[in-house]
């Protein structure tokens, strides 16, 4: 049988509980059609890079799947019907990645981090933001309210140079 890897993203609103119903609903369609879960992981609430439908977060599900077509076509129809999945995508692939996927490995490397307690953003040198942008010449460099042309359309200033006359 095909191998393929599906996602599926549903809405920020759902709890948890309700979020492992609908892929226990959806693994046992798949297993009724005569496929197999072959790994299933919840990779949490993540921030979304532009809203979809009104959602700014989405709790993220990933399975690697080991069915016939016709079940892609059968649980893609019922995340349709579904009104919490905003989104989801299968791939197929030619072989399904041992262990765990690259998502979980960063979970973990980033619980490592803060457990030794290094590398966040308040740890860095303390020059920060502003550091950064005095370097290129940015917006704190500017005097506020003017800019480039209408310091060239003006006529210059008089300069007090010291010497009185």
């Amino acid at each position: 049988m095909p191998l393929y890897e599906h996602v599926f993203l549903s809405r920020q609103d759902a709890s948890t509980q309700q979020v492992e119903e609908l892929t226990a609903h959806l693994k046992g369609v798949i297993e009724q059609m005569g496929g197999k879960v072959a790994k299933l992981e919840q990779w949490g609430v993540k921030s979304l890079s532009y809203r979809l439908r009104k959602n700014r977060k989405a709790h993220y599900t990933f399975m690697n799947l080991d069915v016939p077509p016709a079940v892609i076509n059968e649980i893609e129809r019922q995340e349709r019907l579904n009104e919490d999945v905003l989104r989801y995508l299968t791939v197929r692939v030619e072989e399904h990645e041992e262990g765990p996927s690259v998502m979980m490995r960063k979970v973990d490397r980033d619980r490592e981090r803060d457990d030794r307690g290094g590398g966040g953003f308040r740890d860095r040198d303390r020059g920060g933001f502003r550091d950064r942008d005095r370097d290129r010449g940015g917006f704190r460099d500017r005097e506020r309210g003017e800019h480039q042309r209408d310091r060239d359309s003006r006529p210059p200033r008089e300069e007090a140079t010291g010497d009185a006359e």
